[in-house]
């Protein structure tokens, strides 16, 4: 998940009065009242990202190039003046030329690493992604039972929940990321295999 917020510049004050920051930094009930009140002062949006899509890129060692893509799809949607973005790239300069290419280079894009932690309105976009993923994970969890806990890698319950599936399932489901670090630890060991299991 991905998420993108715009606000005129004298909107700031209001930003900042509600609460907006990094999200990391924020409860989710913090994040949920915080959220409730964006609407109030700009414009949100998201764009979601499948496991199997970010799986892709990862395979194809394109991880960043889809982020900038996403980030590119909001500020072409938001069309701001000015846009800012954590930058998913050691070279800040060259991941928000990515970005403002991408995005038809309407806007100016200010990438920066920490950008969620600096600037309020960055940290209402990532209150937006993290409320937005935290809800789909919640009708996951409808789905799958609540066994399923947060599907974070430090939730004990979710890396039980994950390593019964793999072993029951014929294959990973859908709603698991195969390049998901967490899963080279999960994922069931298959007994090896020698030269001698397939003699006459």
């Amino acid at each position: 998940m991905v998420g993108g917020f715009c606000l005129s510049a004298d909107r700031l004050d209001d930003l900042v009065a509600i609460g907006a920051k990094d999200s990391k930094a924020l409860s989710a009930t913090a994040r949920e009242r915080v959220f409730a009140g964006l609407d109030r002062v700009g414009t949100m949006a998201h764009v979601v990202l499948s496991p199997r899509t970010v799986d892709a890129a990862v395979r194809r060692g394109k991880l960043n190039d889809l982020e900038a893509k996403a980030f590119a799809q909001l500020v072409h949607e938001l069309s701001p003046d000015v846009a800012y973005v954590d930058a998913c790239d050691p070279n800040e300069l060259r991941f928000g030329a990515r970005v403002a290419r991408l995005a038809g280079g309407t806007a100016r894009v200010v990438a920066r690493h920490h950008a969620d932690r600096d600037f309020p309105v960055v940290g209402a976009a990532s209150i937006v992604a993290k409320v937005r993923r935290d809800r789909a994970m919640a009708r996951l969890r409808e789905r799958l039972g609540e066994g399923l806990g947060s599907g974070y890698p430090s939730d004990a319950r979710t890396i039980q929940f994950v390593r019964l599936a793999l072993a029951e399932l014929p294959r990973t489901p859908s709603w698991v990321r195969s390049s998901w670090a967490t899963m080279q630890r999960v994922k069931p060991r298959r007994p090896a295999r020698t030269l001698d299991g397939y003699a006459p």
